[in-house]
This record gives C-alpha cells, structure tokens and sequence, in this order.
C-alpha cells in the first residue's frame, strides 16, 4: 500500500499546495458542472423539441382517435386516415413511425401492423403520458416494443403525446411518435460541447484569479517567513552570547568571591587570630571590671574570626577547572555532612565534560539548597539527585521536611535571598528553577533543569 508522504506536501509553498489541491477540486468540480449543465441542456432541448412536435400531432391525429372515448379499438377508417396523414405529408417523412396506446400497455394502432393487438409492459414515460405529460426520449430504443424502431439504426426522438377527449379533456389514448433526430443529433452535440467549454473556461479563470491572489500571498508570507527565520536566527545568536557572556561573568564573580574569601582568611582572620592570642596574654594581668571587659572582647573577637572563617569557607570553591561534576558535588555534601551531622543520600548519573559556569552554578545550587534543606526540614530525608536527558543537565535536591503549604512560584525573592540569587544564575544560563512538595510523600524538591546547549 502506498504511503502518503505529508513531509513533503508541507514542504511545498502555499502556491503550489492551492495549485494540487485547487486543481483537483477544479477538475471535479468543473466534471460535475459540466456534466449537470449538458445534462440539463439535452433535456430542455429534447423537452421542447417533444412539446412542438406533440402540439403538432395532436392537432391531427386528435381528431382521428375520438372514437376511442366509445370504444376499446380504432375503427379501420381512422386507422386508415391516420396512415394516409402520415404516409402523405411532409411530417411522415419526420415521423418513421408510431404507436397508439390505451390503457395496460395495449397497442390499438402502429406503422408495424406485426405489433398491433398486443401487450406490452407499461414504460414509466408511457404512465406519466397517461397523467397528461408530453414525455420523450432521445436515442433510447431499448425497450421491447422498440425493436422495429431499433433495427432502423438512425438517432430518434421517442415521443409519448396523450389524446384527450375533446369535450371532456380526459386523456383517451396516447400516441408514440418516433421522429428523425439527426439534426437534433448534432444540435445536442453541439450544445454539449459549449455547456463543456463554459463551464471549464469559467473555472479556469476564477482558479486563474484564485492562483494569482494565492500566489502573491504565498510570495509575501514566504518573505515574511525567510525575515523572521533571520531574526530568529538573529535572536538565538544574540541570545546564546548573552548567556555566554552571563556564564562568563558569573565565573568571574564566583573567581572574585573565591579571592575575597582568601583574603578574608588570610588577611582579617589572621589578624584577628593574633589580637586573640594578645587578648589571652593579657588575661592574667587584669581583675576586677577590666577582666570582665576583657572576657567580653575576647568573646568577640573570637566569634568574629569564627563568622569571617565561616564566610570564607562560603565564598571559597573547589578545584572547578579539573573536577568532574559528580566529584565537586560529592565534596559539597560530604562538607555539608561534616558541618551539620545530618546524613545527605546521593544519586548521581554520569553527565560528561561542563563548562565551569555550569558546574559552579550547579555547585551553588546544591550548597544552597543542602542548607535550605537543614534549616527547614531539619536535615531530615536529604537527597541530591543528578541526571542528564540528552542536553538537558536536571540537578534536584530533596528533603522529608513538613513540606511547603503554599509554594513560592516562581521561586524568586519571596523565597529567599539565596534563592533568588541561584534563580538569576540559572536563568543566566538559559535554565529555570522550580520548587514543589514533593508527589511521593511529604517533603520538598528543589529542582534545576540547565539545557546545556544554550549553556556551552
């Protein structure tokens, strides 16, 4: 069985697609049209052709056939009138033959004597003739009582006219006529071919019109269609190196926190860690309110260079540039299970080679979303799960915490300064966040979904 190939009926412009389809239905459309019309034509011809030709006959053979209102048969002077009319005059030789019928198909009179007296079954124009119409038919000599007409071999009028009671009006008898149609023949024909010709020129210029309107706006959607292409293709390139350049800047951010947070170790924190020590060698030179004074600074230099160390630790990254990203992730967790004491289950599938903005923001992500976890759910159920769909990188981080009774969504300020922040970096990067309850249980998910072509 043939397959239908719609690819490449879709390929095709709007022009051509109406030329096929406009074509087809034209074609059938103008078969139909055409048929209907010298259909319609040959029976208009070949009724007003019958109804001349019957006001004709009747008008003589009428007056013949009035005893048949008292009487079952003809008498044999009318029938010999009737055929000295028709053998006699210039309407004989149109006339090849007839027929005079009465009720049940009963044949009373007829140019073939062979016939008379006999009965034949009652022809549907033959009953309407009874009801009073003038019936005909062109060339069609099928019937059984037909054969002597058939054998003559030339194009006949089949003519079915009823008689009617002159005083009365009531139909008594009908008569056949079967008359030469030669030049209907070829008037018919003719009539045929120009009802055709109508009728295909007059759907070859409305779909001539109809191309032409078609094609022009096939010509302007297809400019629209190449001009957006290019602005599209436009757009994605513009796109791509502003995330490119957003990626950029974020690393160079993340490198820049990373010297802050050195400097704040290496700088602040051990100048704080030696006024800690001069404090504790003033100790004992001290008493009364002094000590107690000194105790108070001691107390607070010492949870500074706790604070300043724990911010350096946050601004500090791993060895971006030479780790995989399961490795990094695996070193975020294992300092968030050494900090807080809560287990964290992982789930990691292999995800390939990353650009560093990708796995810092992934390392981001996981950071912030283990602490949200511990704050919120109390570390219970903790989980960080990492796949890859084909180029779309999915990092989700869960918790079996109560759960959120109504969801931030969009995530973004309402939830939080860390997560708006990770929102913005995401979405630098051409990825979203989302944040749900999650659908096996109570508990939260946070999710990540980077498509990591726009990301490269």
């Amino acid at each position: 069985m043939a397959r239908v190939d719609f690819g490449a009926w879709s390929r095709l412009s709007l022009a051509r697609q109406f030329a096929l389809a406009g074509g087809v239905v034209m074609l059938v459309s103008a078969g139909f049209g055409g048929y209907f019309v010298a259909n319609r034509i040959e029976e208009v011809v070949v009724r007003n052709t019958a109804n001349a030709t019957a006001l004709y006959m009747e008008s003589f053979i009428a007056p013949l056939t009035q005893d048949l209102a008292q009487r079952s048969d003809l008498s044999e002077e009318s029938r010999l009138k009737i055929g000295e009319l028709l053998a006699d005059t210039a309407l004989g030789k149109r006339v090849v033959s007839f027929k005079i019928w009465r009720p049940g198909g009963l044949l009373v009179d007829a140019s073939n004597l062979a016939v008379v007296g006999q009965r034949f079954p009652p022809t549907e124009n033959l009953k309407k003739a009874w009801g009073g119409e003038v019936r005909a038919d062109f060339n069609d000599t099928q019937d059984e009582e037909d054969a002597a007409e058939h054998a003559l071999g030339i194009p006949l009028l089949e003519i079915y006219s009823p008689i009617r009671e002159i005083k009365s009006g009531k139909v008594i008898a009908v008569a056949e006529f079967y008359e030469v149609a030669t030049q209907l023949k070829q008037d018919l024909a003719w009539a045929r071919a120009m009802g055709w010709l109508t009728v295909a020129g007059a759907m070859a210029l409305i779909a001539a019109s109809l191309f032409a309107v078609v094609l022009r706006g096939s010509r302007t959607i297809d400019r629209q269609v190449a001009a957006l292409k290019d602005m599209a293709a436009g757009n994605l390139a513009l796109r791509l190196r502003v995330q490119s350049a957003s990626a950029r800047f974020a690393s160079v951010n993340d490198q820049a926190l990373r010297r802050i947070g050195a400097d704040l170790h290496d700088g602040p924190a051990q100048l704080m860690g030696f006024a800690a020590l001069r404090l504790d060698a003033l100790q004992g030179q001290v008493s009364g309110a002094a000590a107690d004074d000194l105790a108070a600074v001691q107390r607070a230099v010492k949870d500074s260079i706790v604070e300043i160390r724990n911010i350096s630790r946050g601004l500090s990254l791993p060895d971006i540039e030479h780790k995989s990203l399961e490795d990094i992730l695996r070193g975020v967790v294992e300092a968030h299970i050494a900090r807080t004491g809560t287990p964290v289950e992982v789930d990691f599938a292999a995800v390939g080679a990353l650009p560093a903005a990708v796995k810092i923001c992934c390392f981001r992500f996981v950071q912030e979303g283990l602490n949200n976890a511990w704050r919120h759910a109390e570390g219970h159920g903790q989980a960080v799960h990492l796949r890859r769909d084909g180029d779309v990188l999915v990092l989700s981080v869960l918790d079996r915490g109560p759960g959120l009774a109504q969801l931030p969504e969009p995530v973004g300020d309402d939830a939080g300064l860390g997560l708006a922040g990770l929102t913005d970096r995401v979405e630098s990067l051409g990825g979203h966040i989302s944040f749900a309850n999650r659908a096996d249980g109570p508990g939260a998910e946070l999710w990540m979904e980077l498509d990591l072509r726009g990301a490269a």
